[in-house]
């Protein structure tokens, strides 16, 4: 009899065991909603600008991309939660020991919003004709060039693809996000040289077809686009109803941002990006307008004081001395009046900011980095260290040179002018005339990148999760090396040490192993300065009360999870 009773848990266990193995070998993708939603209505939202395009390959900037980005997909794609990389396309995906060499197993369940089936050849096509395509002038091309190297791609099957890496390239994987397009359309437009024009904004927007929750349904070019719901898109909610619940997305094109917040405040637009000072201008109408403010955090790009810092620039050599006196440095990062500038340029809704990630990006950012915070004591110790002295008020350095710089930056950017001017400010109590000059920006990137005409300068980064997309402006050969740009012969150990972590860290395929590096990288540019950083923006924003399933996230936004949202 025990014997029996073995041998039924053993039965017992093996039909648990088929059982979650055939639920895993067909595996429905859903949304684990707090909430089932509701079918139907219209989100109204407002742009900027008119999009440049339809097409994903051609056009990558926002007025584009927050067009194509409901209506296409990738393999894969970034949570707006958690940050971390997960399925989209692809349900799955292996690597070999080697880490070159990646095979992905796509979705069986994904069709084209025309009707026909998403397979791998549409993979290859992207890769292989469009975005390795010489005769296309598309941006992904160097994205997914490693060293210099193309990936090779190539079908197993109708649903499995292999990516061959020339060497190991851990951002390979968040990079899969790549919008997919479908070969059945385009490949003829391809051999005929067309592609370039395709999808365009005077295409029949019948023909735009993706993958994604909603489709082209109209656009009235200085007026609105429509985005109609996709009623064959894959995702289902947690009970297995197909998404999306909304029916329509409409942008209004809206140039002024003045204009846009006066049709959020009646009633015209659903959600909208707000500033410190928009902040005070909506805050009394919350709850008679039925909206909320979220205020998310800190924003993932970065804002800072550079200093001119190369050996070969047309700048008088002293000044690039005092520029690469790291005393120096740590003195200006101890007179910036951070307080100030959140309090009186970002109307209190802001946060210092001391290296080039913030807690906005849980993956990486090291919160043990030096912070250097306001202190003019510590700032006329650092001068004292670093060999300059004071005269009738006034700063010199050791060989009396007087201390006098011009700090550029863009004129259309008026918080940047206000933040210069507390700088110029904070700068003149420690003895220092500092001349502010904005100046028009594509003059700005012209000193900055080729002539090299500047002394220092107040200017930005965006940001993102992935450190890596940072190298053009860290590695020593960066094209964006601000600081020391195109001195290769001159470049410091610490500048060397950042090239090989950077190098290590893209290699390295241990998410906490590459933590650790980009710890240390963050380490050592908050110990030598080469960028002195200001404050950072909160990220905030308006939306009706009437939306559910909201998740707003720094990185997300509002509708990062835009397929599960509903109308209440």
């Amino acid at each position: 009899m025990k014997n029996f009773y073995q041998k039924m848990k053993i039965k017992y266990f093996i039909i648990l065991l088929l059982i979650f193995l055939s639920s895993c070998l067909k595996q429905e993708y859903k949304i684990l909603s707090e909430k089932k939603g509701k079918y139907g209505g219209t989100l109204v939202l407002s742009t900027s600008s008119d999009p440049k395009s339809f097409n994903p390959i051609m056009a990558k900037e926002t007025s584009t991309t927050a067009i194509t980005g409901l209506i296409f997909e990738g393999l894969t794609e970034t949570d707006g939660v958690t940050l971390k990389v997960k399925p989209c396309l692809a349900e799955r995906w292996e690597h070999d020991e080697s880490g070159k060499v990646w095979t992905f197993y796509l979705r069986k369940d994904v069709k084209w919003q025309d009707g026909e089936k998403f397979t791998a050849d549409d993979v290859v096509f992207t890769f292989n004709r469009l975005i390795y395509n010489e005769k296309i002038p598309t941006s992904s091309r160097d994205i997914f060039l490693i060293n210099g190297k193309k990936i090779k791609v190539e079908k197993i099957d109708d649903y499995t693809v292999r990516f061959t890496l020339p060497e190991k390239f851990a951002p390979f994987i968040r990079l899969l996000s790549q919008e997919i397009l479908p070969e059945h359309l385009l490949e003829e437009r391809v051999k005929k040289g067309i592609f370039t024009s395709s999808w365009g904004v005077n295409e029949n927007v019948k023909n735009i077809v993706g993958t994604g929750p909603f489709k082209l349904k109209e656009y009235r070019p200085g007026e609105w686009i429509i985005l109609e719901r996709n009623p064959i898109y894959w995702k289902k909610d947690r009970k297995g109803n197909r998404l999306p619940y909304l029916k329509r997305i409409v942008f209004l094109i809206v140039a002024d941002h003045n204009m846009a917040l006066l049709k959020f405040k009646i009633g015209e637009i659903d959600a909208i990006s707000i500033s410190g000072q928009d902040y005070s201008i909506l805050k009394p109408y919350e709850e008679k307008g039925n909206f909320k403010i979220y205020k998310l955090g800190p924003s993932l790009g970065s804002e800072f004081l550079a200093f001119n810092q190369n050996l070969n620039s047309p700048i008088p050599k002293y000044k690039i001395m005092w520029f690469r006196n790291l005393n120096f440095r740590k003195a200006v990062a101890y007179s910036m009046d951070k307080k100030s500038m959140i309090n009186n340029v970002l109307g209190g809704f802001g946060f210092p900011q001391y290296g080039p990630l913030n807690p906005s990006n849980g993956l990486f950012y090291n919160p043990n980095i030096k912070k250097y915070k306001y202190d003019l004591e510590k700032a006329k110790y650092f001068l004292k260290k670093g060999g300059f002295y004071w005269k009738d008020g006034k700063l010199y350095d050791r060989n009396g040179n007087l201390v006098e710089f011009t700090i550029l930056t863009n004129s259309n950017n008026f918080e940047r002018i206000q933040i210069g001017n507390i700088i110029q400010d904070d700068l003149r109590k420690l003895g220092m005339k500092v001349n502010l000059l904005p100046v028009e920006f594509n003059t700005l990137v012209t000193k900055l990148t080729a002539t090299k005409d500047w002394e220092a300068v107040i200017i930005g980064l965006t940001g993102g999760i992935e450190p890596h997309g940072g190298k053009n402006v860290w590695h020593s050969k960066g094209q964006l090396h601000l600081w020391n740009l195109g001195n290769e012969k001159d470049i410091t150990e610490w500048e060397r040490e950042i090239d090989r972590l950077f190098e290590e860290g893209a290699r390295e395929l241990d998410i906490k192993k590459r933590k650790k590096i980009y710890d240390r990288w963050q380490e050592i540019v908050c110990e030598k300065l080469p960028l002195i950083y200001t404050v950072n923006s909160m990220v905030m924003y308006g939306v009706r009360n009437k939306f559910g399933n909201l998740k707003p996230t720094v990185y997300g936004g509002i509708f990062h999870n835009i397929e599960e949202i509903y109308i209440k």
